[in-house]
């Protein structure tokens, strides 16, 4: 159902509520187990991903860059491994934005998957940018892109907002794009998180064209639109990933970022 209301950016406190004790250290568990940052081998990525540069050898890539290494060696006449330049491809700084549904309440499964969401995302953007923003029919930025990422915080201030009734779901795509366009960076993304079932706000797909790429984690363990969320993935040039229990998480996730 789409409408003529527009959403409007809150403060993440407003009208805080105080989250069952018991929620909380259950959220805070499957985020901490999932988000340990995965061991990095070094600068370079094989396997044909990002792009093709000059680096130091570090017993790596055998493509020798033979121009750049022949100007290193004609300032170093003993030479060492490092001045040897080969070619490699290096993976681009990556910038993530991640629109968590908090429509209706956020309890039962909805809490674990999203915390498993969180703990995921801060394992493999450990070293680049995550933001975060929470939406109902309004939205509120609950971590800005270059922000340091603490996945209990972000929960806490999930589990802090109050149950609201609609969902906007184009809405924070419109904030995601805002914030993507802060950072200049050669791998931009959104990603949703929601049942997509829209109620609330104009049609989403135009706003979802409009992003560098969109993919989208359809939560199913409730009510859900399919058909948007797959029609939103495809405007964005990205995939739908379907879930039901927080611990289809990190699979799905693992097959978006492959891609």
């Amino acid at each position: 159902m789409f409408t003529d209301e527009r959403g409007s950016v809150v403060p993440a406190e407003l009208d805080a509520v105080e989250p069952d004790p018991l929620v909380r250290a259950r959220a805070r568990q499957i985020a901490a187990r999932l988000s340990m940052p995965r061991p990095r081998t070094g600068a370079t990525v094989r396997g044909g991903a990002g792009l093709l540069g000059s680096l130091p050898y570090r017993g790596g890539s055998d493509d020798i860059d033979l121009d750049r290494t022949i100007e290193v060696l004609a300032e170093r006449p003993v030479p060492e491994d490092e001045d040897i330049v080969v070619r490699d491809r290096v993976r681009a700084r990556r910038a993530v934005v991640l629109a968590i549904d908090v429509s209706g309440s956020m309890r039962g499964e909805r809490v674990r998957t999203a915390a498993a969401t969180v703990g995921a995302l801060s394992a493999e953007l450990a070293h680049e940018a995550l933001a975060v923003v929470a939406f109902w029919s309004d939205a509120a930025v609950l971590l800005h892109l270059g922000d340091p990422v603490s996945p209990g915080d972000v929960l806490d201030g999930l589990l802090r907002i109050p149950a609201r009734g609609l969902t906007n779901v184009g809405f924070p795509l419109a904030l995601a794009q805002r914030e993507l366009g802060r950072v200049p960076v050669r791998d931009a993304r959104v990603l949703l998180l929601s049942d997509c079932v829209h109620n609330a706000g104009p049609d989403p797909r135009p706003i979802a064209a409009r992003l560098p790429r969109l993919d989208v984690l359809l939560d199913a363990s409730g009510e859900k639109d399919v058909e948007l969320g797959r029609e939103l993935a495809a405007r964005g040039r990205g995939v739908l990933e379907v879930v039901r229990g927080h611990r289809d998480v990190a699979p799905a996730l693992g097959r978006i970022f492959a891609r």
